[in-house]
């Protein structure tokens, strides 16, 4: 079994070396296809992938065709927009996504807003502005 990850923004290192740790344990063969520039590198490099790990990139329905062996994508991340869920639906390959994966991200990052708002470190302007002010 063949598992592509198609992203033309990539994932971290230390996030494709786990994926890869863990698809080649299970005897799986690993492609890598990233920051590619036109959807032809896309069609090519589906055409014997079993399964697709992708992040905000489009998987339509001309990438369905190309993608004879495709069985499986998953979407890293929230929703399906970016995915043709009635391709996927004719061509017999199922869909799955990743929702929360970013939560404690997100919290992090509005409790750091929130101090920073409470410290009045933020006026509008460039950070550096607002600490000359103080």
């Amino acid at each position: 079994m063949k598992v592509l990850i198609a992203t033309d923004k990539p994932f971290a290192k230390v996030a494709v070396d786990g994926i890869r740790k863990e698809i080649e344990a299970a005897g799986f063969e690993l492609a890598l296809l990233e920051k590619y520039g036109e959807k032809s590198e896309l069609l090519d490099a589906v055409k014997d992938a079993n399964a697709i790990i992708i992040r905000s990139d489009i998987i339509d329905n001309e990438v369905f065709d190309a993608a004879k062996e495709l069985k499986i994508v998953v979407r890293a991340g929230a929703g399906y927009d970016n995915v043709d869920l009635e391709s996927a639906t004719a061509h017999n390959v199922c869909v799955m996504n990743t929702p929360g994966q970013n939560a404690n991200a997100v919290a992090e990052l509005a409790l750091g807003l929130m101090v920073m708002a409470v410290r009045n470190l933020y006026n509008g302007t460039s950070v550096l502005n607002s600490w000359e002010r103080n």
